[in-house]
């Protein structure tokens, strides 16, 4: 599977390494939730976009929607813990995670699910991670965009303004207190000339 990528004039390196994490900003969000941002926390992070897309079995799936089975608009993959995930960079930056947000989450990052944004048209509706014990506990959510940036969107479930952050090209964003609760999160249709964009998720686990 080949893609073609805009690669980032402040990224100029083949070279994976993980900055640190102590310039993490913390935006508090409504009823307890909250988002850490760091930008290029992974510096090559479009070598790393280029060496997934070739090399994660990436699986096309459909599920019921209403009354009819549609394509889901995106590729998926999933690692289950203790399986090795498709590169070292990625056990380094769910280690680093799990050590930095040790005190506040009390429990290992385990679990990693890959999506695959080949252009404009994939996406990902408004949702939180519910199923399992995100659905009744504040949890946390890291994520690591690679590829061309595309806006992650977040809003109150009971209503409220929308925050948008463009995430890609080594981005972090963790979604932690009772963000998955009360908040939802989504990658929007984009009818612009779009790039293609991986995201990789590390979840406790139980959170789905």
């Amino acid at each position: 599977m080949s893609t073609h990528l805009q690669a980032s004039l402040f990224d100029q390196t083949d070279e994976l390494r993980l900055g640190p994490l102590g310039g993490m900003r913390r935006t508090p969000l409504d009823d307890g939730a909250w988002i850490d941002l760091l930008p290029g926390w992974l510096h090559g992070a479009d070598a790393l976009f280029s060496r997934l897309v070739d090399e994660v079995p990436w699986r096309a799936e459909r599920r019921q929607m209403y009354e009819q089975v549609v394509d889901v608009p995106r590729l998926l993959a999933y690692y289950r813990a203790g399986e090795a995930l498709p590169h070292p960079i990625l056990d380094a930056a769910r280690d680093a995670l799990g050590a930095h947000y040790a005190a506040e989450l009390g429990e290992p990052f385990t679990t990693a699910g890959l999506c695959y944004y080949r252009d404009g048209r994939d996406s990902v509706a408004w949702h939180g991670d519910r199923i399992g014990r995100g659905a009744r506990e504040n949890t946390m959510v890291a994520i690591l965009s690679v590829g061309a940036p595309r806006d992650l969107l977040l809003r109150p479930r009971r209503g409220g303004a929308t925050v948008r952050r463009p995430l890609g090209h080594g981005d972090l964003i963790v979604m932690g207190g009772s963000c998955q609760r009360t908040w939802e999160h989504a990658v929007p249709k984009s009818t612009r000339a779009t790039g293609p964009r991986i995201s990789i998720q590390f979840r406790p686990q139980g959170v789905n």
